[in-house]
């Protein structure tokens, strides 16, 4: 598996901004399809967003389209996680994963195979 990092959690006001980022070793990106997830207190792992390994395919749950953007950078093997607008319904720890499953919208949970250490993002006034 490949190994994921992410970072960038923290405490944000309503409304405000937040980019995390999640930066891979021991295997090159661009060959795997990318996955942000969230898990808050009391609720299952949902999927947020996700980009297909050429950059040019993207889902987002309906609860962040509009608002979260998904990027990558193959070249520097890390993928990012840009929030606007943040809600406290965000608050959440945020994981990024990878999958070798051929794209398919969404992309499953199961597709998954690697995952990050996850990052807490608490947006509260």
């Amino acid at each position: 598996q490949v190994q994921l990092g992410e970072s960038g959690g923290g405490l944000v006001q309503p409304g405000g901004s937040q980019r995390l980022s999640c930066a891979a070793s021991g295997r090159t990106l661009s060959s795997y399809t990318m996955g942000w997830f969230r898990r808050a207190p009391g609720k299952e792992r949902e999927l947020v967003a996700a980009i297909d390994r050429s950059g040019t395919i993207t889902y987002y749950a309906d609860s962040v389209k509009g608002r979260f953007t998904i990027s990558r950078d193959n070249a520097k093997n890390t993928i990012y996680l840009q929030m606007n607008s943040l809600k406290p319904e965000d608050t959440a720890v945020y994981y990024c994963a990878a999958s070798l499953v051929n794209w398919r919208r969404p992309p499953r949970t199961e597709d998954f195979g690697s995952w990050g250490q996850g990052t807490q993002v608490t947006v509260s006034s």
